[in-house]
């Protein structure tokens, strides 16, 4: 009896160790596309690599992907996949339209990759991707149709030759004041990897004088930029009566992995705006914003010599307390890395807010903080606006690195500014806002306790 219990105990033991050996087996079992990688391709991939997209290659299938594994788990692992360039760790990670992927499903991808890049269980095929119109607009899911778009004039650009500029104005037709939501200027067609960038204003008709005057920025458009969405509680204006000047640089035969080397007819370029409700700006607690090119260094004091590297910096400070809504720091062909600081004279600490160690003419981004950790600025605080350059051949974005560059407008030139979206307080504004975040930091804490 004692024996059978003893033999008993063995094989429930054995039982419990196979079972345990199957589960631990299980738990190492590589990741398969019918799963999270799937996913995770299809919901951070496919939105540029489909038919018609401006990605290379389309990722609408297992069959497309998988002869590109090895690739993806390079591309992924090394951050240049989703293409948004902003280190991690570095200040503010807190961003409204974040591309960048999270570490587990960073992860998940090389892990799958370096199995074999395995289908899995056909029974468990995902369902096709939500394939965008590549034409679409980029917030039209989320806003429906732009409210309203303005045009450019058509051009036709040659597949080479020198660079070419256009400057005109539009009557957007504007019949009141408008906060505006969300604005994204959009190439039309082929014409992504040709316009370099489109840069539009708003003027008002003096009334004394019946000349324009500018009023100030409506938006900035630079190659890859996906649009911009104004935080809630904050007005840009497109007032009544305005006028929208153009200032759209066009560059023959693209620039980038998608350039098409051909003639691009009938390009045009179009502004979708969406706008608040008529009477939003008419609430107390509304702030005006505006975006504006802060520049980091004249232009015509930036000189790279061949196979060197350069390092510009500046400073901006302001008489009232701001709120930073935005940072874009821009540049050409040379131009691989930005940062953002903001100094204290009262303490002298410095604090950093973002920073940007990959950066690529190809993929400029506007990066949005959330406005419940976008660093609000006392008067007096300086902004300091850094960018690095690299005229070397192991910039891979260099086209020739015997040149000397000089500051300029043309492709082959550099900048050295930074667009920056800024919420304009006066003191009761600012204390207010202190005091909201303060506020939400103690019933953070309160209730993690």
């Amino acid at each position: 009896m004692k024996n059978n219990k003893i033999l008993a105990g063995l094989i429930s033991s054995a039982i419990l160790l196979v079972i345990q050996s199957h589960s631990l087996a299980q738990s190492h079992e590589p990741p398969v596309f019918n799963g999270e990688v799937g996913r995770i391709i299809n919901e951070n991939c496919v939105v540029c690599h489909q038919e018609g997209g401006i990605g290379p290659m389309a990722f609408e299938s297992y069959d497309q992907i998988r002869p590109w594994a090895p690739l993806i788990s390079y591309r992924v692992e090394n951050r240049e996949m989703p293409p948004y360039a902003y280190d991690q760790h570095i200040g503010i990670q807190d961003l409204i339209g974040d591309w960048r992927l999270k570490q587990e499903e960073i992860d998940t991808i090389v892990a799958w990759a370096a199995a074999g890049a395995p289908l899995g269980d056909p029974e468990n095929a995902l369902l096709p991707p939500d394939l965008k119109d590549p034409g679409e607009w980029n917030f039209a899911a989320e806003l429906g149709q732009p409210d309203l778009i303005v045009p450019s004039n058509s051009y036709d650009i040659p597949a080479s030759g020198n660079d070419l500029w256009s400057n005109e104005f539009v009557d957007p037709g504007m019949n009141a004041d408008r906060c505006i939501k969300a604005v994204q200027v959009k190439p039309r067609g082929d014409a992504a990897a040709v316009v370099h960038h489109a840069n539009s204003s708003v003027w008002m008709e003096n009334e004394d004088t019946g000349e324009l005057e500018r009023y100030g920025m409506l938006t900035e458009y630079a190659m890859g930029k996906w649009g911009e969405m104004v935080p809630s509680g904050v007005c840009r204006t497109l007032p009544e009566g305005a006028m929208i000047q153009w200032s759209i640089h066009m560059y023959p035969g693209g620039v980038g992995a998608t350039a098409p080397g051909t003639m691009i007819e009938d390009n045009v370029v179009e502004i979708g705006l969406w706008f608040h409700e008529k009477g939003y700006e008419e609430n107390d607690n509304i702030y005006k914003q505006d975006l504006a090119l802060y520049r980091i260094e004249q232009q015509e004091d930036l000189i790279i010599p061949p196979h060197g590297y350069q390092m510009t910096q500046g400073f901006h400070s302001f008489d009232h307390p701001i709120r930073l809504d935005s940072f874009q720091p821009h540049g050409h062909l040379r131009m691989n890395a930005a940062s953002l600081e903001v100094f204290y004279p009262d303490t002298g600490r410095t604090e950093e807010i973002s920073q940007v160690s990959n950066w690529s003419a190809t993929w400029h981004h506007s990066h949005i903080y959330e406005p419940d950790v976008a660093p609000l600025i006392p008067a007096g605080a300086v902004l300091v606006l850094k960018q690095w350059y690299d005229n070397t051949a192991d910039n891979p974005n260099n086209p020739d690195p015997d040149q000397w560059v000089y500051g300029g407008s043309r492709t082959g030139d550099e900048m050295t500014h930074a667009w920056l979206a800024i919420t304009h307080l006066n003191q009761e504004g600012y204390k207010k806002l202190l005091a909201e975040r303060s506020e939400r930091e103690q019933r953070s804490l309160a209730s993690n306790n």
